[in-house]
């Protein structure tokens, strides 16, 4: 019997994957199938050949990503599909989920030929609309003028690379609570984990692939499923691999969406016992769908 081959994908920097997905390899190895790593970018690899291809740490791909665009279009089986691609790797997907009714963090867009307008107090995040591990995203408190010049700074540069901007208040909770990222494999529930807070105000802002995040399991609120659980509803892709839906309390308390992550989001596999495995069996069965 032919064992199925599966790629998991990754970047140039990372040929060998980020450690929490080689956590994969023994368990798809248990269930007869055949894991490699491959580097999107590579052209010596025939993604024909594969059964299954997956992508994990595509991390590198905001600064080309009309490029990673047409070569997941190019992928005969892809996981999540490049229409997913698409449409996540440009964060004013947020624009859809807020249409829908969602409770999504509150966002003022600045496009590449607009005037930078910012909030005249409080402490606000600027970020480009595609980005991956928090790069080119820092906050301000715009209150001080100091600040608030280095905001706009940061925002006027990222509007004159061609990069559309998104300026959101900084949620307290952050600081206390935490994010709670909620994974699902096949659209249903694996396990959460809490992300500490990342941005220290410190402007300065990351050259490498990501931020260090500092993450704990994580048991979610009833509101929590609720809010995550209407946000998979929401989203015109279906069925999905993996997703992960990033929350924060509100200034209310309620659960707000931070981040849809269906394109290349740490599942954190290593937080909760039986993650690995549950992916694996969610791989098998896309694989004999």
């Amino acid at each position: 019997m032919i064992e199925p081959r599966v790629a998991l994908v990754t970047c140039a920097e990372l040929p060998d994957l980020d450690p929490d997905e080689r956590l994969l390899f023994a368990p798809l190895a248990a269930r007869g199938i055949r894991v490699e790593a491959a580097v999107w970018t590579d052209p010596a690899v025939d993604w024909a050949a594969y059964d299954l291809v997956i992508l994990r740490s595509v991390w590198d791909y905001p600064d080309r990503r009309e490029e990673f665009i047409a070569w997941a279009a190019s992928v005969p089986r892809l996981a999540n599909p490049a229409a997913v691609v698409t449409w996540n790797t440009d964060k004013t997907y947020l624009r859809d989920l807020t249409r829908a009714g969602l409770p999504v963090v509150e966002t003022m867009w600045l496009e590449p030929d607009s005037t930078v307008t910012l909030p005249t107090s409080g402490v606000h995040v600027v970020k480009p609309a595609i980005s991956a591990g928090s790069r080119d995203t820092e906050r301000y408190d715009l209150a001080s003028p100091e600040e608030r010049a280095l905001a706009a700074g940061h925002a006027t540069s990222l509007l004159a690379a061609g990069r559309t901007v998104m300026v959101q208040p900084y949620l307290a909770a952050v600081d206390t609570v935490g994010e709670t990222a909620l994974v699902y494999f096949d659209g249903v529930f694996s396990h959460a984990v809490r992300k500490g807070p990342m941005l220290d105000g410190d402007a300065e802002l990351i050259d490498g692939l990501y931020r260090a995040e500092e993450i704990a399991a994580r048991e979610p609120s009833a509101a929590e499923f609720a809010i995550a659980a209407r946000v998979l509803t929401e989203i015109p892709f279906a069925p999905l691999l993996y997703a992960r839906v990033d929350l924060i309390p509100g200034a209310d308390g309620t659960p707000t969406v931070l981040e849809l992550e269906l394109t290349e989001p740490s599942l954190f596999l290593a937080y909760a016992p039986g993650a690995a495995d549950r992916l694996a069996d969610s791989i098998v069965a896309a694989l004999h769908p």
